[in-house]
C-alpha cells in the first residue's frame, strides 16, 4: 500500500486512501491543496460550507496536474435540503469549482423528512454521469436503512467522525457487510486526541508521530482518512504513513481508547440536525 492506493468502491472507481480535508481552511486554501498536491495526495475534500470550492478549483488549476487525476469531493448543505434547493447546490458548487463534473458529490447531514429527497437527487445526477460517485456524511445505520428501504440504494460511501476516542466499531462493520466504503473526517480528533499516551508510547516505538500512529492505524481498519492541515511539514508527514506497520497488539490498544466521545468541534448530533 503506498500514498497512490485506494478502495474500490461498488462501481468499480477507486476512492484514494488518503486526500486532505479542506474545513475551515479558509485564506489558507489554495497553499494548502497545493501542498497536498506536491505532497502525493489526489484526493481533496471540500463542500459548499467550507466556502473555499473556488480556491479548490483554483489550486487545482495552479497545480498543473491533470484535472482526470484528482479525485474531488463536494457536498449538499443543509439549508438547500430543506429549501429544496439541491440541485441548485450542484450547479453552484460546479460553478465556484470551475468544474464540470465531480468525483464525490455527498449528502452534507441527513436533515430529517429531507434526507431521502436529496439522495434521489444524487442518484439522479449519478445517472447523467454529472458525478462519479455519491454517498453520504454522518449517517447512522437507522439512516441508511430508510435510504434502502425507500430507494433500494445505498451509498457507495460513508464519511464519518473516526478517531480513537470515538472509534464507530458497529457502524463501520455494518457499512463494511452492505458494501459501504467508510472515510474518516476528523481522524485526528482535531488536534485533542493527539497527546493521549497511549499514542505517544505506540509513535515512539515505531519512530513515528502520534498523528501518524493514528491514521496508520485508520488505514490498516480498511478506512480512508481526510487529514486536515495548513502545515506543509505536517501535510507531508501525515502521508507518510505506507512503510511501517502496526502489530495487532498496537491495533488493540488503540481500539480499547473508545469512549463514544464526539468531538465538541464537530458540529452536531447525527442523529439530531438542527444546525
Amino acid at each position: 500500500m503506498d500514498i497512490n492506493s485506494g478502495y474500490k468502491l461498488k462501481n468499480g472507481i477507486i476512492l484514494p486512501c488518503i486526500g486532505l480535508g479542506a474545513y475551515k481552511l479558509g485564506d489558507r486554501t489554495v497553499s494548502s491543496v497545493l501542498a497536498a498536491l506536491a505532497a502525493g495526495y489526489r484526493m481533496i475534500d471540500t463542500a459548499s460550507r467550507y466556502e473555499n470550492e473556488a480556491e479548490v478549483g483554483e489550486a487545482v488549476r495552479k497545480s498543473g496536474i491533470p484535472r482526470e487525476e484528482i479525485f474531488i469531493t463536494t457536498k449538499v448543505w443543509n439549508e438547500d435540503q430543506r429549501n429544496h434547493t439541491q440541485r441548485e447546490a450542484f450547479e453552484a458548487s460546479l460553478q465556484r469549482l470551475g468544474m464540470d463534473y465531480v468525483d464525490m458529490y455527498m449528502v452534507h447531514w441527513a436533515i430529517e423528512g429531507r434526507f431521502v429527497e436529496t439522495w434521489q437527487i444524487l442518484l439522479d445526477l449519478y445517472e447523467q454521469k454529472r458525478v462519479r460517485v455519491i454517498g453520504v456524511c454522518n449517517f447512522e445505520i437507522p439512516h441508511l436503512e430508510e435510504l434502502w428501504a425507500r430507494t433500494g440504494v445505498l451509498p457507495m460511501v460513508n464519511q464519518i467522525e473516526i478517531h480513537p476516542k470515538n472509534t464507530r466499531k458497529e457502524l463501520i462493520a455494518w457499512c463494511k457487510a452492505h458494501g459501504i466504503q467508510v472515510e474518516a473526517w476528523a481522524p485526528l480528533g482535531s488536534g485533542m486526541v493527539l497527546g493521549l499516551p497511549e499514542l505517544a508510547e505506540i509513535a515512539a516505538r515505531h519512530g513515528r508521530t502520534p498523528a501518524q500512529v493514528i491514521l496508520r492505524w485508520d488505514l490498516q481498519n480498511g478506512i480512508a482518512v481526510i487529514p486536515r492541515s495548513t502545515s506543509p511539514e505536517r501535510i507531508a508527514q501525515n502521508a507518510d504513513i505506507f512503510d511501517f506497520e502496526l502489530s495487532d497488539e498496537e491495533m488493540s490498544a488503540i481500539d480499547a481508547l473508545n469512549e463514544n466521545w464526539i468531538n465538541p468541534l464537530s458540529g452536531g448530533d447525527p442523529n439530531n440536525v438542527t444546525f
